[in-house]
């Protein structure tokens, strides 16, 4: 097959001419991308061809093609599809692929499963939008239009995070979510797991987290009860993902290349976790979910020990490099007041209660290190003393001087200027939209996202590793609301952190959008429609 494959791309550079035909409609923009006379035919009775690196994503484009087409697509030795880890161009890295479309034959080349995949969703994208759909659509003519692309990401995290506290979505409503993230190539799943109202994930060790935290009485925030399902037969409102669950999660995202970060949070917004063990807190409750005063006790040893035991779990569970502990809006009050907290700042030599949340974060960290693992937390961690070895999600400020300081940090600013809160409206007609928390985030504005902080030094732009949409649920209590939200301003943070800056055109982007609305609805995904239609 490699030398198959090579003279396959050989071909290319050589057939390639200008062609009248029209550049496909494919989010996130390639980085290269050359058009070409002609289609490639899909015929019911195409195969993929897979070398020995390649499976994974044969099978997984293979059963995509077979739902989309009703053909039955094998995976052979003489296929007219061929994907191969082998030639790869080595300057495309990890993730960059190589797609090459001629009449007779299409050729995907990456040095990595991952890239592979990746191209695999570039050629759904070239195909009729009904591809994605669930059922076999009928009279189709399923052509791809010849040409060459070579693509790799400018970002390595490229993410959507997911508040699922407030409002519990189920294990199949998630996997919704991550199956329009890989069409667009966003790798990182930021999991809310757990908050002030809501503690979503089963720790073995501590069953009061989800028998008690994992449910309430009402769906809360002014909302109408009717808007969720997620409801038991008692008439309790939450929900929650079992250890099993997770796995399944985890496994589900890795197939599609999505990391998965949990998030637990620490030291604050930890009313949940309280109110079911108040002993870890300062002064032991009782805690009802307004989140002010309640924060664990650093001053409490038998606090490390109830986190360090929580993480202990959340490892074995997510095997990703990262664990996301939050860190954020953290009331120093209770820590003032409690005698616990006092003594082991002086022990300490801490000058202030910020010092003792930073005291609190590096012992965690080091247990997070300890076991292979990397903390990330919110701005607010490197107003506390940034633990040495710590990422920095920043969305109040603070990112480019973590990176000048050789820490690495992810992009998702609310301020000085939003471009990554997708529970913002994202209409200025705000009566004419689904109810949000509040603020403005239309499309065009997450579109002029740059990640990258203005004067950081060339030698320090590898610390910025990329960037995310993050949805907050307050106001957002059903998967349908969540989809509209999130969709098409994702696909506007995948292609302003996966294409060259220099590639980005709001016009272009705009139609393109359109073409993709057609894909989102294969996919069954609600979503605002186009905003040049709608007005934003």
């Amino acid at each position: 097959m490699k030398t198959i494959l090579t003279q396959v791309l050989l071909a290319s550079l050589v057939f390639a001419s200008a062609s009248q035909a029209e550049p496909p409609a494919i989010i996130p923009v390639p980085v290269e991308m050359t058009m070409d006379q002609g289609v490639f035919h899909l015929d019911p009775g195409v195969e993929i061809r897979a070398d020995s690196g390649t499976h994974a994503t044969a099978q997984f484009l293979a059963q995509r093609l077979r739902t989309g087409t009703g053909f039955p697509v094998e995976i052979s030795h003489h296929g007219e599809i061929w994907l191969s880890t082998q030639d790869a161009d080595p300057s495309l890295g990890p993730e960059g692929y190589e797609l090459t479309v001629m009449p007779h034959t299409v050729a995907i080349c990456a040095s990595t499963e991952q890239g592979l995949f990746y191209g695999a969703q570039t050629l759904l994208q070239l195909l009729p939008p009904e591809i994605l759909s669930s059922h076999p659509a009928k009279d189709l003519d399923w052509t791809v239009p010849c040409l060459h692309i070579k693509d790799k990401p400018r970002y390595v995290w490229r993410g959507l995070m997911l508040d699922v506290s407030r409002h519990f979505l189920t294990k199949q409503e998630v996997e919704k979510i991550l199956d329009a993230m890989a069409l667009y190539k966003l790798n990182t799943f930021h999991f809310h797991l757990v908050d002030d109202v809501g503690w979503r994930v089963e720790i073995k060790k501590y069953p009061l987290l989800t028998q008690k935290d994992a449910w309430r009485n009402g769906i809360d925030f002014g909302l109408d009860p009717k808007r969720s399902t997620a409801w038991r037969a008692d008439g309790k409102y939450g929900g929650f993902y079992t250890q099993d669950d997770i796995h399944d999660l985890v496994q589900y995202a890795a197939v599609r290349h999505i990391t998965i970060v949990p998030e637990i949070e620490m030291p604050g917004h930890s009313a949940g976790a309280l109110a079911a063990y108040p002993q870890y807190s300062c002064f032991g409750g009782p805690y009802n979910n307004d989140g002010d005063d309640a924060i664990f006790c650093p001053g409490n040893e038998e606090a490390f020990t109830f986190l360090e035991n929580i993480l202990s779990e959340v490892f074995k569970m997510f095997p990703g490099e990262f664990v996301h502990v939050g860190g954020d809006e953290v009331s120093p009050a209770n820590w003032k007041k409690c005698p616990k907290c006092q003594a082991r700042m002086k022990e300490a030599g801490l000058h202030d209660e910020s010092q003792l949340e930073g005291y609190l974060l590096q012992r965690i960290e080091k247990f997070i290190n300890a076991h292979g693992k990397r903390l990330i937390g919110w701005s607010e961690i490197s107003q506390a003393g940034l633990p040495p070895h710590a990422a920095v999600m920043d969305w109040i400020g603070g990112g480019a001087e973590a990176a000048r300081h050789g820490h690495d940090v992810v992009m998702s600013p609310a301020a000085p200027v939003d471009y990554s809160y997708l529970d913002h409206y994202q209409s200025q007609k705000q009566s004419a939209e689904p109810v949000a928390i509040g603020g403005f985030l239309p499309l065009s504005q997450v579109y002029r996202f740059d990640p990258m902080p203005t004067n950081l030094r060339p030698e320090l732009q590898s610390h910025i590793l990329g960037g995310q949409g993050n949805l907050w649920t307050e106001f957002v209590p059903s998967l349908s609301h969540a989809e509209y939200m999130i969709f098409p301003r994702e696909c506007a943070m995948a292609e302003v952190l996966w294409s060259p800056k220099n590639s980005l055109n709001w016009n272009d982007f705009l139609a393109r959008v359109a073409v993709n609305e057609k894909r989102l609805d294969a996919l069954g995904v609600n979503y605002r429609h186009n905003p040049a239609q709608t007005g934003e």
